[in-house]
This record gives C-alpha cells, structure tokens and sequence, in this order.
C-alpha cells in the first residue's frame, strides 16, 4: 500500500565564527575545564557576534540544507523555525528567514519548545507533508542562547552556545512498511508541572524584559534519563524496532552524562551515538540539527540509515523520532 512519507533530503548547518573555550570561561567566572569536562563533557562553544540574530544563523544554515538536498529555495512552501530565542517578539523569525532566502510563497512560522523543539518540529512538518498541505518544507533549529544568559551564573553559562541546523523534508510515496525511507514515529510529552526547574525569568506579558535562564541542574539530570527513555521505548514499541536495529542515535547535546546514562539505560551501543556536545555546548533547539548535519558530512550517516532523535527541554518538554535516513 503506498504511502506519503516525510523523508529527509539535505541537512545543513551554521555556527558563529567566535569561539569560547573552557579556559575563556575561567577568566570570567569561578569555573575550570576540569571542573566543565567532569560534569558536562563540554570543551568549547560558539557564539554569536555582536548584531548576528538568530534569523541570520538560520538563513545560513537553511542555505547549506539547501544545497545539500540539491533543491532550489522556490521549490520550499513550508517553513518551520524551532527557537526559543526568536529575533522579535513578533513577527516570527520564520518569515525573516523566508524573506532572506528570497521565497514568496507557501507559510513560515516559529515552534516553540525549548530543546526539545526540532523533535516536535519534525512531527508538525511531518503531519502537514502527510496530508498533503505542503509538499516540501525547511525546519529549522536555531538559537542564541548567549542572549539570555547570565553570564555571572557559573552553573548555567558554561552550558550553553549558539548555532542552527536545518534539513529539507519532502513529502515522497513509500512502499508503506517500516523499512520506508522518511519519518516512522513521533512521541512526544509535556508536564508543565516542572516548569521552575528551567526556565527564562521574563517576557513580554509578565515583565517586559528578556530575563536570564535559570536551571536547577540536580533536578534536570534527575528527570532526564528517564523521560528521554521513555520515549524512545514508545517508538521502538510502535515500530517493532529495538535498540539493536538503529544505525544512529542522534540524542539532543545538553550534557554528556545524559547522553551516556540514556545509552546505557537503553542497551544502545555507545559507537553508534554521534556527539557534538563537546565542540557545540547545548546549543537548545539546533543540537540535533548540528550533530546530524557533522554525521552526514562525515560521512557516518548515510541514506537508508535508522535513525532515533530525542530531546527534553525546559517545560518539561520532550520528543522522540524515529527516521530511516
């Protein structure tokens, strides 16, 4: 029985040309590379210049996704833009980002979910390819998180960077069985229950600013594995897949002991993970976007590849896809 599937065509990626070390950090704050390596894997992250939005970064990484995939801007009706650090209040760095690659036509908007936000992209766009609204779409995940930082709060400042991933998505006809190339599943939850353990202590309905991030990291990596586990089971279940099958898993680049606690929980081998929290920080919404953009460059991941995203955010928010490349 044919199908319409949601299959990934191109990925491209951007990051700021400024670079900022551990060793940057300790300069600024109390902190050490031993002390940020122990805890979190991280070495280095980029951040954005002085005047470089979030839109800029994306309309570069949508440029490379582009010609990656080999299409031409024109050809995109769908534009989704994951942020939680959006040029403006309104309007949607989306529509900057459709104006700055020249499109006219068809619909951008922003999604909003914190970390967790390319997962729940790629069910939107994966929903709207599948009932036939659109036929080929940019989901974009871009962030400047280094806007919303305090950047005296040693806990938080060291976690973060900026950056943008993207990847073209078409709406293609599949044979209609689980070795189809496109999107398989998507899972995802929310418990606004959490909400105080990461969150922006701002915004234009409750103070009129920007505000800082504020995290209560202990509670965080507490919730983390389990929730991003959760999930994943929810895919394999509803595939028939295990952890065996994958080819990849691309997990969302906030700490490295998540990362490595969710693998062991799950029985994945650990050579099949492709990380990038160490080069990148949590870059929110762009981190699985770079380090599936790094694996294809690489050339590890290549097409007709299984392929498990997931993520969690602030909110609680958290998602993951199942995707033969």
């Amino acid at each position: 029985m044919v199908t319409l599937r949601s299959v990934i065509i191109g990925a491209g990626c951007y990051l700021p040309e400024r670079v900022v070390t551990n060793a940057d950090l300790a300069k600024m704050v109390d902190t050490s590379d031993e002390w940020i390596v122990q805890r979190t894997g991280i070495r280095e992250r980029h951040i954005a210049a002085d005047g470089e939005v979030t839109s800029d970064l994306g309309i570069k990484a949508a440029q490379a996704a582009l010609a990656n995939a080999g299409v031409d801007a024109q050809s995109i009706d769908l534009i989704v833009v994951a942020t939680s650090t959006p040029d403006n209040t309104f309007p949607a760095s989306a529509v900057t980002v459709q104006a700055g690659l020249g499109i006219t036509g068809g619909a951008a908007f922003d999604l909003q979910a914190v970390c967790s936000g390319f997962v729940f992209g790629l069910a939107t766009v994966d929903g709207m390819l599948r009932t036939g609204m659109f036929k080929r779409a940019l989901l974009i995940g871009a962030e400047t998180f280094s806007r919303i930082l305090d950047w005296n709060d040693r806990t938080t400042c060291v976690l973060f960077g900026d950056g943008a991933g993207a990847v073209v998505i078409e709406a293609q006809e599949q044979p209609g069985t689980m070795n189809d190339r496109g999107i398989l599943t998507n899972h995802l939850r929310s418990d606004g229950r959490h909400k105080n353990k990461l969150y922006v202590d701002g915004g234009p309905s409750s103070t009129q600013t920007v505000g800082h991030l504020r995290m209560e990291g202990k509670e965080v990596f507490k919730h983390a594995v389990s929730m991003i586990t959760d999930v994943i089971k929810d895919a394999f279940k509803a595939t028939g897949y295990t952890a065996r099958d994958l080819d990849w898993f691309v997990p969302h680049q906030a700490n490295r002991r998540i990362i490595d606690g969710s693998v062991m929980k799950l029985g994945l081998d650990p050579a099949k993970v492709i990380i990038t929290v160490d080069k990148h920080g949590n870059t929110s919404a762009a981190s699985i976007p770079l380090a599936l953009c790094v694996g294809i460059a690489d050339g590890r991941i290549k097409k007709g590849d299984l392929v498990m995203f997931e993520a969690m955010g602030g909110g609680f928010t958290w998602g993951a896809s199942l995707v033969r490349m």
